[in-house]
């Protein structure tokens, strides 16, 4: 315990050490002042506690601004050092105490942003999911044949008696026994609470009493959504012990539903990577290297068979990029579309809940119990949900960049489903997609949560998080107390001009398509809140990708085979369309059905 206030002690120190070398608009950011016989002597020899001139000069540096000298004495009042009531000290009085409220992580900002761009019309919705019209096959004797089915399938079983939830649910519960510990995907295994659950949607079925089609459907959801009573950890050190009073918004919804929750899926610590306070989340195509985040654990135990559909999170990546490592579907929806309430804040502008599953189809089905208007989330928008799997893609007008398939570095996987694609019957087009300024309005990801985790940087408890690298939240977020204010706003009104240029690039067409990553879509439409499908495409045999905590990955030559994805994306709320094509592509596709080999 000692040696941990030590540390805490240190992190202040240098906290302190940045407010005097950082000037005016790094005391708007950083740590109160520290007793003068607190500190290290070597570390606090020769600096100067006074803010000067000087002081201004060397924070100019961070914001690359230059001011004159008379600039500078006006804003300290004229004085050569700022008196005891200047500009300055009033700030940092005001600094303290608004620190010294409690304002909790599910407190959503006054400014909240809102994707629908005036004078743009979003026809309304209704709240109706049809099914591509297909025959259902009898139940396999196999229990890993049944665990991979769809949940469209698996619903048909339920419905005409071949299997019940509970005995379903007992076939996920054995195989996450068997594979849970080898893929580190499971935080909590809610056995006991998932048994309860398909018992009762059991009961309720024998009467007559059907909620739909996810009625009895097990389920894993990401380990940043409360669960009333259990442990709700975030994936963190400083939050292992945390249990929630209350289930958030997206469990609610599922337990009226009647789907089963098999237990809380790891993600890496506060919703970045792949790592996690008990180990780091793996593969199960290649379990000696990672499952990509932050839905780690909800795109591992998909794709292993663990649960019949996983609930995901992403803010700028964390559902694509674990559906691309782990070869799953995985839907980001509209922004606002899907309430947030009861999960853990990253980014307020930015964060989105979808499903994750093995059959695009499947998301429609998650989707229409997701969805819906929540007063408890500041940027819910009411909007329905619709799907016609009965509706013909050729009604459809799919456009790419071509720019997007040129070059030596494009995999094979994203040239061969752009075939396949030109196969499905849509129109296919040509666009382009403008040269935006994307990577300047990155601001928002990183201001917001070091906004949401103050505390954990302040108090020095974001060492207790096992990354610590350059890129990690704890870097991060100490970075993002030197971001000007007025950076960001330029930020946020160039953001608002993105958004105009991508809805004209979408109205093109009703459905673009792409290689997952390698072009600035991935980014710009978390930015500007566009739905996106990422499916898997095809396979390619590569050696470990790093593992955190595992050098050996580095000269391990052994090729793997794992799947690779693409995406499909559209204009806001219609992830009807996107699952319309999803579907057509999967089965022309012909990959969807392979399975890792899990010993």
């Amino acid at each position: 315990m000692k040696n941990e206030e030590t540390l805490l002690l240190n992190r202040r120190r240098v906290l302190y050490a940045a407010l005097i070398g950082g000037g005016s608009a790094v005391l708007t950011s950083c740590s109160p002042r520290i007793d003068s016989d607190s500190r290290d002597s070597d570390l606090w020899a020769g600096f100067d506690e006074r803010i000067t001139e000087r002081t201004l000069a060397e924070a100019e540096k961070l914001f690359g601004l230059a001011f004159s000298e008379n600039e500078r004495r006006q804003m300290l009042g004229g004085a050569v050092e700022e008196s005891e009531d200047g500009f300055f000290a009033e700030q940092i009085a005001s600094l303290k105490k608004r620190r010294a409220q409690d304002i909790p992580i599910t407190l959503a900002p006054a400014m909240k942003f809102d994707p629908r761009l005036p004078g743009v019309s979003y026809p309304a919705q209704e709240n109706e999911v049809v099914l591509f019209p297909e025959e259902i096959a009898a139940l396999p004797a196999d229990p890993a044949d049944i665990a991979f089915a769809s949940v469209k399938q698996q619903a048909r079983w339920m419905t005409t008696g071949q299997i019940t939830s509970r005995e379903l649910t007992e076939i996920y519960l054995d195989r996450i026994d068997r594979y849970g510990d080898l893929l580190e995907c499971f935080v909590t295994v809610t056995a006991d609470v998932a048994r309860a659950q398909a018992d009762r949607a059991d009961r309720e079925r024998a009467t007559g009493q059907v909620r739909g089609l996810l009625h009895g459907i097990p389920y894993g959801v990401k380990d940043l959504l409360d669960t009333k009573d259990i442990r709700t950890t975030w994936g963190a050190e400083a939050f292992k012990d945390r249990v929630a009073t209350s289930d958030g918004a997206v469990v609610q919804r599922l337990q009226e539903a009647g789907a089963v929750m098999l237990g809380k899926t790891t993600l890496g610590a506060l919703a970045w990577g792949d790592v996690w306070f008990g180990g780091e989340t793996r593969n199960p195509w290649n379990p000696k290297e990672g499952a990509s985040g932050s839905s780690a654990g909800s795109g591992s135990a998909t794709a292993a068979g663990l649960c019949s559909f996983s609930i995901g999170t992403e803010t700028l990546g964390s559902i694509v990029s674990p559906s691309d490592r782990n070869g799953v579907t995985g839907l980001r929806p509209t922004f606002g579309r899907v309430s947030r309430a009861g999960a853990m804040a990253l980014c307020w502008s930015l964060d989105k809940i979808g499903p994750m599953c093995r059959y695009a189809e499947d998301t429609a089905l998650v989707l229409s119990v997701l969805n819906g208007f929540d007063e408890n989330d500041a940027s819910s928008i009411d909007m329905g949900f619709a799907y016609d799997g009965r509706r013909s893609v050729s009604d459809l007008t799919i456009g790419y960049d071509p720019s997007w398939f040129e070059g030596e570095d494009v995999r094979s996987t994203d040239k061969a489903a752009l075939k396949a694609i030109a196969n499905i019957g849509a129109t296919l087009k040509e666009i382009t997609l403008p040269d935006m300024p994307v990577d300047e309005i990155m601001a928002p990801i990183n201001i917001e949560s070091a906004a949401a985790f103050e505390e954990l940087t302040l108090s020095g408890r974001d060492d207790l998080l096992r990354r610590q690298i350059d890129n990690a939240w704890p870097n991060n977020f100490r970075q993002s107390r030197f971001f000007s204010a007025v950076d960001y706003v330029q930020a946020d009104r160039l953001r608002r001009s993105l958004m105009q240029q991508t809805q004209a690039f979408f109205s093109q067409v009703d459905v673009v398509f792409g290689p997952s990553f390698e072009n600035p879509m991935l980014s710009l439409t978390n930015y500007t809140g566009q739905p996106c499908l990422v499916m898997r495409a095809g396979f390619e045999e590569i050696t470990p990708r790093a593992l955190f905590n595992h050098p050996e990955n580095d000269s391990d030559e052994t090729l793997h085979r794992i799947p690779r994805s693409v995406s499909l994306w559209s204009s806001l709320f219609e992830e009807g369309k996107l699952i319309q094509v999803g579907r057509a592509l999967e089965a022309e596709l012909g990959v969807v059905n392979e399975r890792p080999t899990l010993s």
